[in-house]
Parts: C-alpha cells; structure tokens; sequence
C-alpha cells in the first residue's frame, strides 16, 4: 500500500489552497514558464494519496514554483541516477540504467518498529526565544503552525497570515521524543533580510500530548552555533479550512 505523502497535504494546507486551488496553482505556473500543463483536482489526490511517487519534470517545475521549496522537499520519492566507474579504460564514470532512489521525508515509512503514540494533527502555537548579538537582546518568534501526522513523521508549516517569516519542520517521534529539524525564511525587508536560517531541534511531549518542550540549535548571523528554548502548543485538533481559517492571523 502506498504511503500517503503528507509533507505536500500539509503544505497545501499551509498555503490555505484547496486541492482544486493547488490544481489551478500550478497550471498558471506552467503557463507562466511557458510550459502548459493539465493539472487538475484528481492528479493533487493521487499524489497527496502516494499512487504518484514522483511527479513528471513539468509538474516538479510547476510545484517547485507554487510552493517555493525545491521537490525533494515536498515529500516525494525523487530518483537520481547512480554513477559508476566505467571499466573501458577510458577513465571518467557511466550513468547506470537503474535509478537510485531516495525517499525525500513523509515520502515512505520507516521500516523500524513504531513507537505507539497520539496523533498530533491539529493547529499549534510555535514559540521559540533566539538572542540577537546585532540587537544586543533576546527576542521571542511566534507561528501558528499546523502539524499533520502520518506514522511517526510529523509535517509543520506556518500559517501564511500568522508572520512574515514562514516556518517548517520535518519531526519523527520515537515515544515522547521529538526530534528533527527547522527551515525559517526570514522577511525581505525586517532585521535579517530575507535570510534563510535552518537547524535541529528535540522536544518533549508532555503527557496530556497538548504540549511539546524542548530546545533548537542553529547557526546565527556570525555563523556561529547558538541554541534556545522551543515549545508547542496545542490549540485545536481540527485541520478543517475554516479552522485553519480561523487562525490564519498573528498569535496574540
């Protein structure tokens, strides 16, 4: 059975599109680019359902452009050719026939045992407490994020109107932990500039599982490597458009 690819659903869902906006989305992208393309509701269902693991080139195009992440990044199983040396006495390498595949994260389960657990599906306050040397103080960022589970992978991405820096991670829980990493695109015209800042971060899920605690690391402005307090608050289960709706607004 294929495995559903919840990283693209949750960035869909991110973005505040429809399957059928989605749909639109990138057809306009393909036509902007001069490369038209069919893309319609079912093909947005059979990749978010797993039946397509890898998109054709014009659609990879067409989503890298909707969304703004590369397609590895979005969950699919993206396949690479894998080099060889070549044994003709001629030096350089020969591209073998047979595709290497790599899963990108979300794009296929884990094959170790699973951890029982919760579902953490649902719209969280992220909070987290960085020190700024160029500010000389200690800041707070804030999100409404919205985490969808599949197995023990889970997928978050910013609410759009909920800050102008968005936010993803890609997280697996093992038990009570947490652990993974995060991708921040700053503002083009606030303090850093449009800077891209990324990192690890582990956290502990509290036992109600409407709380997760725990620290990030990441490289600052000096490319030095700073750390700092992360947390996750539940704020409603529901993943319906018109509670993602609701809180697609800055966090009080």
């Amino acid at each position: 059975m294929a495995a559903p690819n919840a990283t693209l659903r949750a960035i869909r869902m991110g973005m505040l599109l429809s399957q059928d906006d989605m749909a639109r989305a990138i057809r306009e992208a393909g036509d902007r680019a001069g490369e038209p393309n069919d893309a319609n509701k079912r093909l947005v269902q059979r990749w978010e359902s797993g039946q397509i693991a890898s998109p054709r080139p014009v659609y990879a195009r067409a989503l890298e452009a909707v969304t703004g992440l590369p397609i590895e990044s979005l969950g699919f199983t993206v396949l690479m050719p894998q080099a060889r040396v070549a044994d003709d006495g001629r030096g350089g390498h020969d591209v073998s026939p047979e595709p290497t595949v790599i899963a990108a994260p979300g794009g296929q389960s884990s094959t170790r045992t699973r951890a029982e657990h919760g579902n953490f599906s649902g719209v969280w306050l992220s909070r987290y407490e960085y020190f700024s040397s160029g500010r000389d103080g200690s800041f707070i960022g804030v999100h409404h994020v919205v985490i969808l589970q599949h197995g023990d992978r889970l997928t978050v991405r910013s609410l759009p109107g909920s800050s102008d820096s968005p936010l993803t991670m890609d997280l697996e829980i093992d038990r009570n932990i947490v652990t993974g990493t995060w991708t921040e695109q700053t503002a083009t015209d606030g303090y850093y500039r449009g800077a891209r800042y990324h990192g690890a971060i582990q956290l502990l899920v509290e036992p109600t599982g409407r709380r997760m605690s725990g620290k990030w690391v990441g490289f600052g402005k000096e490319f030095d490597v700073n750390t700092g307090p992360w947390e996750l608050v539940l704020q409603d289960a529901s993943t319906t458009r018109n509670t993602l709706d609701a809180y697609n607004r800055r966090p009080e």
